[in-house]
């Protein structure tokens, strides 16, 4: 039985690619699998490998040494202990970004959270729970997903560690980030963040792991941190999609 119905999946499976081919979800071409890019849309992407910041993931030219951290680190060290991103934030990476958003492509989610469960190697073993930086309420409401959730909750399950998607709540109702310089960005996401106090048993004495989509100046990542530690967070990293390359805003 087990065979047959191994066998069924699989013609299944085989006429469903007939009738549906895959796309490349960059530019729709037709592609040979699901669940990756064509050759041109893979040429777009600019995937962060090492050598690069231990602390920020930022990208260095050459390698500088183990454990080398770049001048932003060392001029402004983060709330959180590590930060890694699959791709840097451009070009293909800034679409799929949009398009998971603000478009409802909930359809790259596997795409984009496997690349970021790569990056997030070294991160993924350490980690005691998976929570996302949440929306506030009523832009949950407008959006009617979380992509930061969604990617959060493959990443969660695929590596198999317990995901916490209401641990950490927006309590304020920021503006957009988008347009804002570092400061105001900061100031826009001061105490914008806290973990509820019937939620903190799955924060408290364990090693987070904060999921976002993009990381730009840092602020939200940083507020969303400070949260997560006030209520007793044993530390923190971060796994993002994407992130801007240096000196970007």
């Amino acid at each position: 039985m087990r065979i047959f119905k191994r066998g069924t999946a699989t013609i299944a499976g085989s006429i469903g690619r007939f009738f549906f081919p895959p796309v490349c979800p960059g530019c729709q071409t037709a592609i040979s699998r699901a669940g990756t890019v064509c050759p041109d849309c893979w040429s777009g992407l600019r995937f962060i490998e090492r050598p690069f910041c231990e602390v920020l993931c930022l990208p260095f030219s050459y390698d500088l040494g183990k454990g080398f951290l770049s001048a932003e680190a060392i001029a402004e060290p983060p709330p959180f202990a590590r930060m890694r991103a699959a791709v840097l934030y451009q070009g293909l990476a800034g679409r799929f970004v949009t398009s998971l958003k603000y478009g409802d492509r909930t359809d790259l989610v596997p795409l984009m959270a496997g690349w970021m469960r790569r990056a997030g190697t070294e991160l993924l073993p350490d980690a005691d729970v998976v929570v996302p930086v949440p929306l506030h309420a009523g832009r949950l409401w407008r959006r009617r997903f979380n992509q930061s959730a969604e990617l959060g909750r493959w990443v969660a399950r695929e590596a198999g560690v317990p995901f916490a998607p209401l641990a950490l709540k927006r309590i304020k109702a920021t503006d957009s980030q988008v347009g804002l310089g570092p400061r105001q960005r900061q100031e826009n996401v001061r105490g914008a963040f806290r973990v509820l106090e019937q939620r903190r048993f799955e924060i408290e004495g364990r090693r987070v792991l904060l999921i976002d989509d993009v990381y730009t100046t840092g602020a939200t990542a940083a507020s969303a941190t400070r949260a997560l530690k006030r209520a007793g967070a044993r530390d923190v990293d971060l796994l993002t999609f994407a992130r801007v390359a240096a000196g970007a805003d």
